[in-house]
């Protein structure tokens, strides 16, 4: 399992600026580029850069993000809010190492097929699961099980499924734990998580799952964790 920290900009610069001082280690600045490459120094090998507004063609956001993919010091995945062809190829032609679309923005599941198809091993879908529950754009706002999802994806040459599940307080429940492990045995793709994470165990536990990948917040950024520890064993 990978771990992948997430790099969130609104207005061109990282949320995390929010926090006082910069800390070396700490991975505390406003630079986005400059938290992309502490993240890289700390052994971090991938990061998911996103823009908390929703991204837009003349964001500066996403001049933001194609800064970061262009340095270079990080693979970088990009989350994005939209069905939008011209931004996914705009991503993927600046180097993206794959792109993330949540299912709650698309209406019809034949274009995730579509960009799929053009773009194989590059896209990653992503759903909000609540009480094993997906709620994805194209069922009508109406929530289905996330198998469904799962079978509803099937077939299409994707990099993987993101499934995001509400925070636990703290740390993910025995309950969400055994969802995961469902979805990754059902799953022909590799399935990401981005959950409530506390401790070292809790990203042992979510490997012992069969997760490619875990997605990590404020954890990284609040010294709850260190995140050279961290990368040296989940990279």
């Amino acid at each position: 399992m990978i771990t992948i920290p997430t790099i969130s900009l609104r207005h061109g610069d990282s949320v995390w600026s929010q926090l006082s001082g910069v800390a070396e280690d700490g991975l505390r600045v406003r630079d986005p580029v400059a938290l992309a490459r502490s993240l890289a120094a700390a052994g971090f090998r991938r990061a998911q850069a996103s823009d908390v507004d929703g991204l837009r063609e003349r964001s500066e956001s996403i001049v933001g993000i194609e800064n970061i993919i262009r340095d270079g010091a990080i693979g970088v995945q990009v989350l994005v809010d939209t069905q939008s062809n011209d931004i996914v190829e705009r991503l993927i032609d600046t180097g993206a190492e794959s792109v993330v679309i949540r299912a709650s923005a698309i209406d019809d599941p034949s274009w995730i097929d579509s960009v799929a198809q053009s773009y194989p091993g590059v896209i990653v879908v992503a759903s909000d699961i609540h009480d094993r529950r997906s709620l994805a754009r194209w069922w009508r706002g109406l929530p289905t099980d996330v198998f469904d999802l799962v079978d509803e994806l099937a077939g299409m040459p994707l990099a993987g499924l993101l499934v995001a599940l509400p925070d636990g307080n703290g740390h993910t429940s025995h309950a969400d734990l055994t969802l995961l492990e469902d979805v990754a045995e059902a799953a022909a793709f590799p399935v990401f998580t981005s959950t409530s994470v506390s401790s070292m165990n809790d990203l042992r536990a979510l490997e012992h799952r069969g997760i490619a990948g875990a997605l990590l917040g404020s954890i990284l950024y609040t010294g709850t964790l260190d995140p050279r520890a961290i990368a040296q064993e989940f990279s």
